[in-house]
Order: structure tokens, then sequence, then C-alpha cells
């Protein structure tokens, strides 16, 4: 089952397009059906209307066939016809190019909808929980289904030999991290990763776990997951051939589903992409995504850790595209070391509550980093994200944990951060009163060029310098005649205190 906002995301990449009824774009879809002229009783939620003659009689057909949706091939000048007929009929019209197959956008559309089932813990056909039910019936233990970072994909009703470690495993939707240390510290992944043959796993009362037999769900050399019952003792039998028998059946599931969900992320990425890079026709991508036509933030994030980074970072992806599409805020695209994720904006605390929120679902070791760029308008998104990249570099630089820095708000550290970017690369003038002062200090261990800023900064106050310093008025004031001697200073110009005060900013790390 999948909702149409998904059905459109992923056709559109096939010159699919949808006409009005945006409201149903959350509309949950779970059959397909096509005209069958032996067969007047045809009804599904998708009606794939091969042979239509025109939008109206594909719009005839769905009513007939009770479809909440209809995909009909027909050209852009039919647009109009088919919003008002869908309208008419309370019924969302597709128009499909007639440039493109049926039998291949067939394939696409049976695939999504037939196998299209999203969890929190991951992606998965929809009669996962029903193979974990066949299994745990079949080797008569309670059945989990996981993926290789031990979160829950599925699970069996069967509570046969169940034990706390079990409950607590599906009540927080993934193995406690102490019972993954214990698994760890007696080589239970590693026997995993090596063998395809189901292994015994002892008992620890101490972590509330009677015994397990786990077995690899692998395709080809890659791992895909792990299938655990419990049980007091190892299977043997029929059991332990149900039991490997079960995890080719599970790779077989978790490969077709990763399959739609792959094509889903990639068309998502595209679109994103092409909004981050501009192009002329951003409002349509942005209806194309399901977000709102309204301004929206660019927010940029990076993870840090010491071992598997490029994995945690498409752990991060995985986790910003989780869920239904109407369902989660933002779109997402990695680019490179980064995931990129346009959001809706309702604020930088908002934009931060969503970075807090994929950081949870990270390891614990693993150090988020984030940038939040201003909000803007869709042709305007290029910019937002070169702010929220510049906001990230501001986060990698800060050693201490602080929440991401928005656009907005720090545009001010941002302007410093370019200026001192420009005085590293030679951009900015090389002699001048501050590099003459601090020239003078080098040799002569003066204070002066602290004391030009603490005046400056106190707007030639010189009783508030003299406090910022430490120091008298008067020392402050003889300070500023000795200075004079050794450059030219002209404080009464405001261009020059001006173009000192960028001098020192650009200058200070």
């Amino acid at each position: 089952m999948i909702t149409l906002d998904r059905l459109v995301n992923v056709l559109g990449a096939y010159g699919v397009r949808l006409c009005g009824r945006p409201e149903r774009r959350s509309a949950r879809l779970r059959s397909v059906a096509m005209p069958d002229a032996t067969d007047g009783r045809v009804a599904g939620d998708v009606l794939l209307a091969v042979g239509a003659g025109s939008v109206t009689e594909a719009v005839r057909w769905a009513v007939a066939a009770q479809a909440a949706v209809v995909l009909v091939r027909a050209g852009a000048e039919t647009a109009r016809e088919a919003a008002v007929a869908g309208e008419s009929n309370d019924v969302a019209v597709m128009l499909v190019d007639p440039a493109v197959s049926w039998s291949h956008l067939v394939g696409v559309v049976y695939g999504l909808v037939l196998e299209g089932r999203e969890t929190e813990s991951g992606r998965g056909p929809t009669d996962l929980f029903a193979l974990a039910d066949s299994l745990a019936d079949a080797v008569g233990g309670a059945v989990t289904i996981e993926d290789p970072l031990s979160r829950v994909l599925a699970y069996s009703r069967s509570q046969q030999a169940g034990d706390p470690a079990r409950l607590e495993t599906i009540l927080v939707r993934q193995v406690p991290e102490r019972l993954r240390e214990t698994f760890r510290a007696r080589g239970v992944f590693a026997r995993l990763g090596a063998t395809d043959e189901p292994i015994f796993v002892e008992p620890d009362p101490s972590h509330g776990m009677t015994g397990r037999m786990a077995v690899a769900v692998r395709a080809g050399r890659e791992l895909l997951g792990s299938l655990w019952v419990t049980c007091g003792s190892p299977l043997t039998g029929t059991r332990h051939t149900a039991l490997a028998n079960g995890a080719r059946t599970v790779a077989l599931h978790l490969l077709r589903s990763r399959a739609s969900a792959d094509l889903e992320r990639q068309v998502e990425s595209d679109l994103v992409v092409r909004l981050l890079e501009g192009t002329a026709d951003a409002a349509t991508v942005v209806s194309r995504l399901g977000l709102a036509a309204r301004e929206t933030r660019v927010v940029a994030v990076r993870t840090h850790t010491s071992e598997e980074p490029h994995a945690m970072l498409l752990l991060a992806f995985e986790r910003a595209t989780t869920g239904f599409g109407w369902s989660r805020p933002g779109r997402s695209a990695l680019l490179g070391d980064t995931l990129y994720t346009v959001l809706p904006d309702t604020g930088a605390a908002a934009a931060r509550e969503w970075v807090a929120a994929l950081a949870a679902g990270l390891p614990p070791r693993v150090r988020v980093v984030a940038g939040i760029g201003a909000a803007a308008q869709a042709a305007e998104l290029p910019a937002s994200r070169r702010e929220a990249e510049e906001c990230l570099a501001l986060h990698e630089r800060d050693a201490s944990p602080t929440e991401p820095p928005a656009y907005d708000e720090s545009w001010d550290d941002i302007l410093l951060q370019r200026l001192r970017a420009a005085a590293r690369a030679g951009r900015v003038p090389a002699r001048g009163p501050v590099s003459a002062l601090r020239r003078h200090d080098a040799v002569h261990d003066t204070h002066f060029v602290a004391t030009l800023r603490a005046w400056l900064e106190a707007q030639g106050d010189l009783a508030a310098a003299a406090e910022r310093l430490g120091v008298h008025a008067n020392t402050v004031r003889n300070r500023l005649r000795r200075m004079s001697e050794v450059t030219p200073l002209n404080l009464d110009d405001p261009r020059k205190r001006l173009a000192m005060v960028i001098t020192l900013a650009a200058e200070d790390e």
C-alpha cells in the first residue's frame, strides 16, 4: 500500500502528471486494475486506462471501477479537460505521456502499489509481517526480522518462547545497546557475517533473554539483515531447514522492497538537486515533490565518526527519507559528503528540531553537524543552499556541542567568515595601519592592536575602552598618541575607522 503522493513522485520521472485534485495526494492505494472486455466487474484503487479513447472515457471507467486515481495516455493539451472531469467525478487523473509505453508503466505501478510498504524502522514489503508469522508457525518460536543495524523490520504475532528482551526490542524497534554489546562480545555478529548457516545463541538471564537461533539474511555477499527465533535449545530437523529457507525468502522480499524504495529516493533526489542547483521551473519541481507553494529552507547535514563515515551518512539519508512522502516534512538528496534537505519554513527552531530528530536515530557515537539556510522561495533555493553550507562550516569549526546555526540568525558570523577567507586568499590589502601596529607589537611587545580594537568597539569612549583592557583611561589616551606616531590612524575619519574594524575582523581567528 502506498499513497497517491508517492505514486505522483515516482511516476513524475516518467513524464506522468497529476491534473487537479491535490487534496487527494494522501489517498491510500492498495490495488491496481485494468479494463477487461470479458469482465465488467473490474475494480481497484488505481485504474490503468489502457485503450481509452479519451480522458472522459477513462474517467468513466474509473468511476465504474471505484478507482481513486486513473492513468490515461493523453497529451498536455488535455490537462484542463482532465482536471475538470476528475473534479466532477472525484477521481484523480494522471496524464501519461503518449511516448511512454504501457508495458513499462504497468510494471512500475504494480510494483509500487502491491509491494510498497514503509515502516519507521525501515522499508519492507507488505507481507513481511505475514512472513514472520508463517515462519513462527514453522519453527515453533517467536520471530523477529532485523536490518544490519539491529533495527526491527517485522515481527511475528506469536509470543511462543518469547522473553523480556524480545518484548523490549519490539517496543523500541531496535535491539537494546546492552544486548548488542553482549552479542558483539560473544562473536554473534561476526559469525552471522561469515556464514549462511543458522547459529545458536546461548541464553542470558541477566538480560532477560532465553536462547536464540539466528541466521543471516543475505543477497550474494551483501548482508541485508538477520532473522531471529526465540528457543530454549538449537533447532533441528525440519525446523532448522525452515529457518534457513525462511532467510532466503526474506532476502527476496527485502530486495524487492529496496528496488521500490531506491527508485522513489532516486526520483526525489534528482528533483531536489535540480532545486539546489537552480532551475527555471522551480515552482513545478516543488509541486512534483509534494511540497506546499510557500517558503522553504535548505538544511545541510554531515556526519562525523571514526568508523564507517560513509555508512553513517547513508544511514542519515535513509532516516531523512523514511516514511510516506505526505507524512514527512522535507525532501532530501545526497551530494558528495553532505545530506541536503528542503524543509517547509516554520522557523529556525523547527529546522533544529528536525536535525535533532535525525541525529537521535543515529548511533550515539556519531556527531551530526548541520547548517540552516534562510527562508526562500522556490527559485531562491540555490542561495539558501549556499547559506546552509556556510552555516555548516561554522558548526564544524565549533568544537563544543552547540545547536546548528541558522543564516538569518548568524549572518554576521557568516560575513566575518567570508572576510577571513578573503584575507587568507590575499584579497585584502597586506599593508595598512593595523598591519603596521601588529608588526610593532611583535617587535616591541606593545599592545597597540588590542588597544585599537577596544577603542573602536567602544566607539571612541576612552573609559569604556580602558575598562575592556583593564587599564586606566589615561593609559589608553597615551597609547593612542604613540600609535599615531607609528602609523597614520586618522581616527576622525569614519571611513578609515570602518576599514580598520573590517581589517581586524578579517584577521581575527
